[in-house]
């Protein structure tokens, strides 16, 4: 099986500096050091900045929790459990306000490629570019993947990633998930 995946429960949470909250790296790819794709789940207990990232290219979406507004100079965007993901650029100062409440979110950030997140309730068939990184976050329930003719089903909150080095049909089943790929 080419698929690996990664539990958030098997991650320990990192505070922020600025205590506003916790991450939960799920993956740093392909070295935590020197990374091209790195995603995580945060817990964000406090109105407060986003950090930037200059040369990153960011995927972000609500969990859960009431949602969250991002004020990205002077242009908002209100984001919940049930909106779109939202792409920026990570070099943009980013202020965010919490709605009513802690939320979780899911972050893709990208070095050199170009992400896309997509938010999967119910089936989502597509096609995945040639080459790249592709991957599935089951959110709260078990979810299945049919990617280059392999299947993998993924528990709730669980990471299933790979590398692809072909285009092909994806097919994604599941209540609350997340598919994303980043290609060169």
């Amino acid at each position: 099986m080419n698929w690996q995946m990664v539990s958030l429960a098997d991650v320990r949470p990192q505070p922020w500096k600025n205590g506003g909250g916790t991450t939960r790296e799920l993956l740093a790819w392909p070295s935590p050091a020197d990374w091209r794709v790195r995603l995580s789940v945060a817990e964000v207990a406090s109105d407060g900045p986003f950090s930037c990232f200059e040369g990153v290219q960011r995927c972000f979406a609500v969990l859960s929790g009431a949602g969250v507004r991002l004020d990205m100079g002077g242009t908002l965007h209100t984001l919940t459990a049930a909106s779109e993901p939202l792409a920026f650029d990570g070099a943009v100062a980013v202020g965010c306000t919490l709605i009513d409440g802690a939320t979780q979110d899911f972050n893709l950030m990208a070095r050199g490629g170009s992400p896309t997140l997509r938010r999967v309730r119910g089936a989502w068939q597509g096609l995945a570019g040639a080459t790249g990184f592709v991957a599935l976050y089951a959110h709260q329930s078990w979810t299945t993947a049919t990617f280059d003719h392999e299947t993998v089903t993924i528990p709730p909150a669980t990471l299933a990633w790979r590398v692809a080095d072909l285009a092909a049909p994806v097919a994604v089943h599941s209540s609350d998930a997340l598919w994303m790929e980043v290609m060169p």
